[in-house]
C-alpha cells in the first residue's frame, strides 16, 4: 500500500529497458500544491522519445505520462484555483518561475529561467518530477487545471498535450473563416489540428502519403484528401493554403513541395518533434512568398484554459483506444507500433 507521500507508476530501469510497476516518493507538498489521484492519462509521442533518450540524455528510472487526469484529493493553504473533489488534469508542463516577464504576461510555457517540465525534469527544490502512468501527482496549482462538467475524464486527458500543441499555434496565428489549413499527418496531434480547425471555421484539407486515411479524414470534418505522392492533386492547390500544420515529419521532408501550396504572408507551423535538425528550408522561397515559419511549445495555462472552454462548446474531442493502467507495456508497444487511432488512454479503473 502506497502513503501518504508514496505513490506507484511504471517506469523503466534504463534505455532499452522494459516498464516495470514500482513505488516513487511525492516531491514534498507545498502551499500551492495539489494532489491528484489519476484516472486517466494519455501516451503521447513524447513518451516514446523520452524512454528511448531521443532528445537527448533521460534520467532513469523515467517514470513518463503528461496527459493527466483525475480527482484532487488535497489542497495547499495557499490553493485557489482548485478544491478537493474537483476534477483536474495536467499536462506536460508542471512549473515555472511565475517571476520573469513572460511569466507575468501569461507565457509561463516560454519562462525565461526555466520551464519545469511533467517528467524527466527537477523542480525548483530539486525533486525528481513523474508522470502520470502512476497512481498519484502532485505539483503546483497553476498548472493544473479543472476539468469542464460536460467531458468525461477519459476524454479530457489527451487536451493536455496533443489538444494544446495543435490549438495553440493555430489560435496565435488567427485560423478563421475563410482560411485554408492543410494539415500534414493524420495521426494522434494531426486529429485534433483537422476537428481545431474546422472549429475555428476555416477550411480543411488532409494532406498524407498515402490513401488508407480518406474515410478518417472525412469524419473529422476535412473539405479534401490529398495524397502528397500525386502531382496532379498537389499543383491544384498550389499557393492557396493560409496555413499548413505540420504534425508528422519524416527525413526526406521535401520543403519546396509543401512550401509551394502556402499563399503569400501564410503560415508553415511546425509542431512535429524530430530527434535530427530541420534542414533543406529554402531561404528564398520563404522570403519570396513572406511565409512565416511557426514553432511553439505545447501552450500557456491560458491557452489551456481557453481550448478547454472552446472544446467543450464546440465538440471537439479526441479519438481514443482505452487500456487498462495494469497493461500500460502492451499499451506503449500499441504506440510503437503505430497502433492508435488516433490516441492511447491508459485507465485505472479497468
Amino acid at each position: 500500500m502506497s502513503t501518504d507521500n508514496t505513490f506507484y507508476g511504471w517506469a523503466p530501469s534504463g534505455k532499452g529497458e522494459p516498464l516495470e510497476w514500482r513505488e516513487f516518493e511525492l516531491k514534498q507538498f507545498e502551499d500551492y500544491d495539489v494532489q491528484i489521484d489519476i484516472s486517466h492519462c494519455g501516451i503521447c509521442g513524447s513518451d516514446i522519445h523520452t524512454l528511448d533518450s531521443g532528445w537527448g540524455p533521460t534520467e532513469y528510472p523515467c517514470l513518463v505520462g503528461h496527459e493527466i487526469v483525475g480527482v484532487v484529493t488535497a489542497v495547499g493553504k495557499n490553493v485557489t484555483r482548485l478544491k478537493v473533489g474537483d476534477r483536474a488534469g495536467v499536462g506536460a508542463q508542471c512549473g515555472s518561475c511565475l517571476e520573469c516577464d513572460n511569466c507575468k504576461s501569461g507565457q509561463e510555457n516560454l519562462c525565461e529561467r526555466r520551464a519545469i517540465l511533467t517528467y524527466n525534469d527537477r523542480w525548483a527544490n530539486g525533486e525528481k518530477t513523474y508522470g502520470g502512468y502512476a497512481t498519484k501527482w502532485r505539483g503546483h496549482e497553476a498548472f493544473a487545471f479543472k476539468v469542464p462538467d460536460n467531458m468525461e475524464n477519459e476524454i479530457a486527458a489527451t487536451f493536455f498535450c496533443a489538444g494544446v500543441t495543435t490549438y495553440a499555434p493555430l489560435k496565435r496565428s488567427n485560423v478563421k473563416k475563410g482560411d485554408k489549413v492543410g494539415v500534414i499527418g493524420i495521426g494522434g496531434l494531426g486529429h485534433f489540428a483537422v476537428q481545431w480547425a474546422k472549429a475555428m471555421g476555416a477550411q480543411c484539407v488532409a494532406l498524407s502519403s498515402s490513401d488508407r486515411k480518406r474515410e478518417d479524414a472525412k469524419a473529422l470534418g476535412c473539405d479534401d484528401y490529398v495524397i502528397t505522392s500525386d502531382v496532379d492533386s498537389m499543383k491544384k492547390h498550389a499557393g492557396t493554403f493560409t496555413h499548413i500544420i505540420c504534425t508528422n515529419f519524416s527525413n526526406n521532408f521535401d520543403w519546396g513541395l509543401y512550401l509551394s501550396l502556402i499563399k503569400h504572408n501564410g503560415f508553415f507551423i511546425m509542431v512535429a518533434l524530430p530527434e535530427e535538425p530541420l534542414t533543406g528550408i529554402p531561404a528564398f522561397m520563404l522570403a519570396l512568398r513572406q511565409i512565416s515559419l511557426i514553432g511553439s511549445f505545447i501552450g500557456s495555462p491560458k491557452d489551456i484554459e481557453e481550448m478547454l472552454e472552446f472544446a467543450a462548446e464546440t465538440g471537439v474531442k479526441p479519438w481514443i483506444n482505452k487500456y487498462a493502467l495494469k497493461d500500460a507495456p502492451a499499451a506503449v508497444q500499441a504506440m510503437r507500433d503505430g497502433k492508435p487511432r488516433y490516441r492511447i488512454v491508459l485507465d485505472a479503473s479497468l
